[in-house]
């Protein structure tokens, strides 16, 4: 198995990441990618980079080297209600918005009740594209009830290789949310999390273990074919679909 993409990854825009953007765009090419999305993390995490990092986007090329480029962001879950860490205006000029909880905006325990609220709130945000690490035990919600509102919704759930280094309590959890997609015909990205090239290189090969073990069919991994992925920007309404599309196809 091989996908054609990574939905998920950062630069040293991030002080917790290591390599430039065209670093990264050189080393999806290597690995033989056709499209890499770039997503720093939003403000609210204590070394993102200053908002104006997401509003200057005209400053940067489409392709790197043979690549096709989706600048966007990494939102901060802020709040049970689904707050985001940036503001509509922003959001909506995104190629690709990844909308995660992490432990410093939403520190401690949420209940199961309390997940759920926070994810079916961000499932009604039309400008979230992905959901990214969700397995996350400290917020572990239902399932079958909450991605099927993804589905509807038209949110794509991650499976996150950076979990395995970093998020290592919700592993056992990935095969019920791979299951719990595949009943309610969620579409899954398989995301490497990257903060380096290494990681861009070696972060997916226990995700795709997993996938094969469980028969996970192509037509719901959005990164699996450049059709797949062009469809979806296009079903995202994203402004970049048709200048990608008519690079990738």
């Amino acid at each position: 198995m091989q996908m054609i993409a990574d939905l998920h990854t950062h630069t040293l825009c991030a002080t917790h990441a290591y390599n430039t953007f065209n670093e990264m765009a050189v080393a999806a090419k290597e690995i033989g990618y056709c499209a890499l999305a770039v997503t720093d993390h939003a403000p609210a995490m204590p070394d993102a980079p200053h908002s104006w990092h997401f509003s200057n986007w005209s400053a940067m090329p489409h392709v790197i080297n043979d690549v096709v480029m989706l600048y966007g962001a990494e939102a901060n879950v802020m709040d049970t209600k689904g707050g985001l860490d940036m503001p509509e205006s922003q959001l909506k000029d995104q190629d690709w918005v990844v909308a995660s909880i992490h432990s410093s905006c939403v520190p401690g325990l949420l209940t199961r009740k309390e997940a759920n609220r926070l994810w079916l709130a961000v499932a009604e945000n039309p400008y979230v594209d992905i959901i990214g690490h969700s397995e996350q035990e400290n917020y572990r919600y239902d399932y079958d009830l909450v991605t099927k509102a993804f589905a509807k919704n038209h949110k794509v759930v991650e499976l996150n290789g950076n979990s395995f280094n970093v998020r290592k309590d919700g592993i056992p959890n990935m095969r019920a949310l791979l299951a719990a997609c595949l009943q309610s015909g969620c579409h899954i990205a398989v995301d490497s999390d990257a903060h380096s090239i290494h990681q861009l290189k070696h972060g997916l090969t226990a995700l795709y273990a997993m996938l094969e073990e469980m028969d996970f069919p192509q037509e719901l991994i959005v990164n699996a074919t450049r059709e797949n992925l062009v469809r979806e920007l296009k079903l995202h309404k994203k402004p970049c679909a048709e200048k990608v599309g008519g690079i990738l196809l």
